[in-house]
């Protein structure tokens, strides 16, 4: 390991790995995962593990604790990896996969690891094991009947196929655009531990500078496992005294290789050490090597693998930084079920609640919820974080940040109250009466559901009005987002309005008793305005000041349209003296709802 320039920074302990859209940094007692998600933003897992010096001395003896993490690294690898793929979450799981998950009940995740981990090892022993013994083999019967290479020969010739066969391999697979993608995030783990060992500020610019080959490199491990693996068995059948073949040859090897690898650590750690010019023929062939298994990566991946670095630095130096998981991409389907459990589980039983939250948040229909498409984590955080509010008991349209009205988006939170579906029929009341060249007076217009609706369908001449300022900066945006021209005026009934006459008065006041309101649901009396609420004692004390008043504030013919609670429909029309005709209108549940007066 380089001593670093900068006396101030901590010689390097921490190594790492490609995976799919990120890298995977391992310290001494953390490791963490940054992948950047198909939405392009970086996610990050983080884990403790067990420092070296806590686990047993067998296990840190020299040669053992090569062994040690080369399976750790095989078997944790590939866990890494398929963690990073269900992050960026691309594809779309196969007709076995389903069936499998829904009929056996089977983790296909924890099936697809292992299987990946099973074949991998496979090809590797087929590779690298038996092929270069078989082309050996077909090179002997070239040379004729009865002649064999001696005991060293046939294993530096096995050797040098082993190696010619993984330098292929990784030329091979290097075409493919995923790999080349995963070398560009090999070259900014590369960069960016080596731009921490210079010394300098973790930047990208900085990291950018850096070279993309290392000392530690896993592609140089692999380099010295092959050339150790030719040495330790033609060592091996020289003291048996015999040539090993066929089978029995590749036994062997599989059995010789925990000693290679327990010595090619070793090697690698004490090469890393120095800068020695006498000891840098033996790091040539990894280096070279790397030019291949690393590449040039973009800003976007330095900035990953700065990221899990970064991490992995925090977690060391501090033992009170909890752990953390990615948040994945999930199926539709899944995640309705999880929402809706969770919802559930903290008593609220209405499923349309969790289908609302994940239609919303994806941007589908409620009927399409039930397939297996994947949501991205973007989404799936989002409906998390709007769960998690819903659960606390805000109501539902403040978690979402906005509700439809009448067909259009209302931005809805504690400003103003929630506009219910039964004040739709305000507006299509109105449109039986307004024309474009009326006016038209939206008196307590909240959130300015009523007035944007109107405005929008009738194109008339709208002023809004509301006691309160934060309803009315709320009322404004709304306006702007739909795209509207209305006049809004901040007074306490019809106080700011003196003088003034239109065509239609429309109004859905504050009519809650206000000893009712301590009795209401805890989403409406903790969350929504109790001045949009309150409507004094009886519930009837702003009908009143509209009965009074209204007369005074409409032109000849004009019409009042009012919103009542349950049972106060008859004591409002009986209000109304003066008007020439009042009728009572029906909700969508045949409860009396609206009071229209024509003066």
């Amino acid at each position: 390991m380089s001593k670093n320039k900068d006396k101030n920074v901590k010689p390097v302990s921490i190594g790492g790995q490609a995976v799919l859209e990120g890298v995977m940094m391992r310290g001494k007692s953390s490791m963490a995962t940054a992948v950047r998600d198909a939405d392009g933003i970086i996610r990050i897992e983080k884990k403790r593990i067990k420092p070296q010096k806590e686990r047993n001395l067998f296990f840190r003896l020299p040669l053992v604790r090569g062994v040690v993490s080369f399976i750790s690294s095989l078997v944790g690898g590939s866990s890494v990896l398929m963690r990073s793929a269900e992050v960026y979450g691309e594809e779309e799981p196969s007709k076995a996969e389903k069936w499998l998950a829904e009929k056996l009940k089977i983790n296909v995740m924890g099936v697809v690891t292992t299987l990946s981990l099973i074949l991998g090892l496979a090809l590797a022993v087929f590779l690298f094991m038996w092929l270069p013994q078989f082309i050996r083999v077909t090179i002997e019967g070239w040379c004729g009947e009865g002649f064999q290479f001696n005991l060293w020969a046939k294993n530096f010739i096995e050797g040098g196929l082993k190696l010619l066969i993984f330098l292929c391999y990784i030329l091979l697979v290097s075409l493919m655009k995923d790999i080349r993608r995963t070398f560009m995030y090999h070259g900014a783990e590369h960069k960016t531990i080596s731009c921490y060992e210079k010394g300098l500020e973790l930047t990208v610019e900085n990291a950018r500078k850096c070279s993309r080959v290392h000392d530690r490199c896993g592609t140089t491990f692999m380099v010295f496992v092959m050339v150790i693996s030719i040495l330790t068995f033609a060592l091996t059948e020289s003291l048996i005294g015999t040539s090993i073949e066929k089978f029995y040859r590749v036994l062997l090897k599989l059995a010789l290789l925990p000693i290679v690898a327990g010595l090619s650590y070793e090697l690698l750690k004490l090469l890393a050490k120095t800068k020695s010019p006498l000891v840098y023929p033996l790091k040539v062939p990894g280096l070279l090597l790397q030019r291949i298994t690393t590449r040039e990566p973009d800003d976007d991946m330095l900035e990953v693998a700065i990221t899990a670095f970064k991490a992995v630095m925090e977690m060391d130096e501090d033992p009170s930084i909890e752990e953390v998981e990615f948040v994945t991409a999930q199926k539709r389907s899944v995640l309705l079920e999880k929402v809706k459990q969770k919802l559930l589980d903290n008593g609220i039983t209405e499923e349309s609640e969790s289908e609302w939250i994940v239609s919303l948040v994806i941007g589908c229909k409620r009927s399409e919820l039930n397939c297996e498409t994947l949501v991205t984590p973007k989404y799936v955080e989002e409906i998390d974080r709007i769960t998690l509010e819903r659960i606390s008991g805000r109501p539902l349209w403040y978690c979402i940040g906005d509700t439809d009205f009448y067909g259009y988006k209302i931005k809805v939170d504690e400003r103003v109250l929630i506009p219910r579906p039964e004040t739709e029929i305000l507006v299509s009341e109105s449109k039986k009466v307004v024309k474009s060249d009326s006016k038209v007076l939206d008196l307590c217009t909240g959130s300015g559901a009523i007035a944007i609706s109107v405005k929008k369908e009738t194109s008339a001449t709208v002023t809004a009005s509301d006691i309160s300022r934060d309803a009315l900066s709320l009322a404004k945006e709304n306006a702007k987002a739909n795209g509207v021209d209305i006049e809004f005026v901040e007074s306490d009934m019809f106080s700011a309005l003196v003088g003034r006459k239109f065509d239609v008065i429309i109004s859905n006041p504050p009519y809650i008793p206000s000893d009712d309101i301590q009795t209401l649901q805890k989403e409406v009396k903790d969350f929504e305005p109790t001045l949009a609420l309150d409507g004094g004692k009886d519930g009837y004390v702003y009908y009143k000041i509209i009965a009074d008043n209204a007369r005074a504030y409409l032109n000849d013919n004009g019409v009042l349209l009012l919103e009542c609670g349950i049972g106060q429909a008859e004591k409002v029309r009986s209000m109304l003296d003066g008007f020439t005709s009042v009728e009572i209108i029906k909700d969508y549940e045949n409860i009396d709802r609206i009071v229209k007066a024509v003066l």
